[in-house]
């Protein structure tokens, strides 16, 4: 399966109901087209700011996709990320 970051970057801001402020990647990273499946990271490392989540690569057995976390202290508990 084939994505981009800003594809993916975009379905976690849509799923946190936020807006992106400022992000590490080239816009050429942004917009590139991976696999995501199984097979090794092939996305480029980033760390992105929306107003009220950080957000950044995570992977596990080689399947890649976007993880978040409050940008501010909050009450908000996070589930184990990264698969297991």
């Amino acid at each position: 399966m084939n994505r981009s970051w800003k594809v993916l970057l975009e379905n976690e801001l849509d799923t946190q109901n936020d807006t992106l402020v400022s992000h590490t990647m080239t816009e050429e990273e942004y917009n590139e087209v991976f696999d995501i499946g199984y097979g090794g990271t092939n996305g480029c490392s980033f760390t992105a700011w929306g107003e009220k989540y950080v957000y950044f690569p995570l992977c596990y057995d080689g399947a890649e996709w976007v993880g978040s976390a409050p940008r501010n202290p909050s009450d908000e508990k996070l589930y184990h990320q990264g698969g297991g």
